[in-house]
């Protein structure tokens, strides 16, 4: 079994040291670098102010769509929907075609009428959508949002911040099935009986220019400029960068995303089978019990603040029913950051524990307890 306490107080004495600011030299008007586990800004350049974000939009597009559909569910494409301006997967009206295969054409080809037929099968209508879409984003933390439309073309009213809308990426990045969707190269559609075959392409150059590139979302207007959402992982560590109105954005994201992961370092602070807790157990072969970590988690830790925004908290229903076989749960560790919930998991018997009843002492027996008790005084 390994040691927590040896394994933390291992941990305190690595620290990574940060890039200096300074060092980062980009075109973007407005940017952001967070670190997806924690939600900290890494960096920033006007973060915090409004701004158009053109296509990046069908991020909290898609989002809505994960989180209110199922994977199998169908949409059937209205006039509104096929007639839709700027890029286009070419819907035809009174198509039908299954949500995943509009997410995979909204995310990879940036088709606008995908995200007014996702919209208006979601919402029942695109402003009902779009109120959706804004009241999301302030769930979220992206309190300087508002959306007008699911697909990002400019429009009075729709605009957000490079700082929420790396938030909404860290949301949506959470949804395995957003992941799939983002990192995929490639996606070809067959024919239906309801639907013509199709094949999509992604528009993200970073999946192919930058390793560990998990997505996320090109955009581009004349009046928004260019706009990009990139994720990437390495070593434990997860990074989200965003910039607006950039005119080398695939650079500027490859200077960001190096920033990001020089200047944090995951460490372990839990590993499979470590002891993390231990648990008295009455009635058993054995009077306490070790509770098992179930599965390594890693924290990108900086220098200012080692393990000072971490807590453990544990919850372990009791007394524990007996019999328990090694391996079974026995409760949950939550992590927090920053009293933020960052992980969960089970904790697990470490070893089996079987029922053993008190033997019951005679008349002679329990005399002389009680004896030696009196004695003790």
């Amino acid at each position: 079994m390994k040691s927590l306490c040896l394994l933390l107080s291992t941990m305190l004495l690595v620290c990574c040291l940060p890039v200096s600011v300074n060092a980062i030299n980009l075109s973007a008007q407005y940017a952001c670098v967070m670190d997806a586990q924690t939600g900290r800004v890494l960096y920033e350049k006007n973060a915090y102010e409004p701004h158009s974000m053109a296509s990046t939009t069908k991020i909290m597009t898609a989002l809505l769509a994960l989180e209110n559909t199922s994977q199998n569910e169908t949409v059937t494409v209205s006039s509104h929907a096929a007639g839709t301006e700027g890029s286009s997967i070419y819907l035809k009206t009174g198509e039908v075609l299954p949500m995943e295969d509009l997410l995979y054409g909204l995310m990879l080809e940036s088709g606008n009428d995908a995200a007014i037929a996702i919209a208006e099968h979601v919402g029942g209508s695109v402003e009902h959508f779009a109120d959706m879409m804004t009241k999301r984003a302030h769930e979220i933390g992206a309190k300087n949002t508002q959306f007008k439309n699911p697909n990002g073309l400019d429009e009075d009213g729709h605009f957000t911040t490079a700082y929420d809308l790396a938030l909404i990426t860290r949301t949506a990045l959470l949804n395995p099935r957003f992941v799939e969707i983002v990192s995929t190269k490639q996606k070809s559609v067959p024919v239906s009986e309801t639907s013509i075959a199709r094949s999509f392409y992604n528009h993200n150059k970073l999946l192919s220019l930058y390793p560990g590139c998990i997505g996320v979302k090109t955009g581009f207007t004349k009046k928004t400029g260019r706009c990009l959402v990139s994720a990437a992982r390495r070593d434990h560590v997860t990074a989200i960068c965003v910039t607006l109105n950039a005119p080398n954005d695939w650079n500027d994201h490859k200077v960001m995303l190096d920033y990001a992961f020089s200047c944090i370092e995951a460490r372990p602070l839990v590993l499979h089978d470590m002891v993390l807790k231990t648990i008295p157990i009455k009635n058993a072969n054995i009077k306490a019990m070790d509770l098992l970590a179930t599965e390594d988690f890693y924290f990108p830790f900086t220098e200012e603040e080692g393990l000072s925004k971490i807590k453990l908290d544990y919850l372990i229903p009791t007394p524990p029913a007996l019999p328990i076989t090694a391996g079974t749960p026995m409760g949950r560790l939550r992590i927090f950051y920053d009293e933020q919930l960052i992980e969960e998991m089970d904790l697990v018997a470490g070893i089996d524990a079987v029922y053993t009843p008190t033997p019951k002492l005679n008349i002679w027996e329990n005399f002389c307890k009680i004896w030696l008790k009196f004695q003790e005084r």
